[in-house]
């Protein structure tokens, strides 16, 4: 016997909340990288082709279509690696560990996106599958 919380009928709409929370909160770092807010020490005069700013173009855009939930597979898809590359170019280099290196945030944005690749978008989209 399986102990269930929430019946295995919302889970469709658990996975678009999921889908849903996940883009704004990543959608932040776009709008941090491309509009300068919320404000960034770091970014400040990020150019639009560097890496990082190429970046927070995929963070923007891939964001926003994660949100409505348009395009979700390939979109996750692309962003799961995104975070996958952030994971290892700038967190990993110096430290595997992500609780030392200050990598968590971008290996579960790359497990979260590689799931939504796999599962598509949930409830509230609009992807019809």
């Amino acid at each position: 016997m399986t102990l269930r919380i929430i019946p295995e009928r919302f889970l469709p709409h658990v996975q678009g909340v999921l889908r849903i929370a996940t883009a704004l909160l990543f959608l932040q770092h776009g709008t941090a990288k491309i509009f300068g807010y919320p404000h960034v020490a770091m970014f400040d005069g990020l150019k639009l082709m560097s890496l990082l700013g190429v970046g927070g173009l995929l963070e923007l855009f891939g964001g926003l279509l994660m949100l409505v939930g348009l395009f979700t597979r390939p979109v996750a898809f692309v962003l799961s690696g995104e975070m996958a590359v952030a994971y290892f170019m700038f967190h990993g280099v110096e430290q595997f560990w992500p609780i030392l290196n200050k990598g968590e945030l971008a290996a579960l944005y790359s497990f979260v996106f590689l799931f939504f690749a796999v599962a598509g978008p949930g409830k509230f989209a609009l992807d019809k599958e």
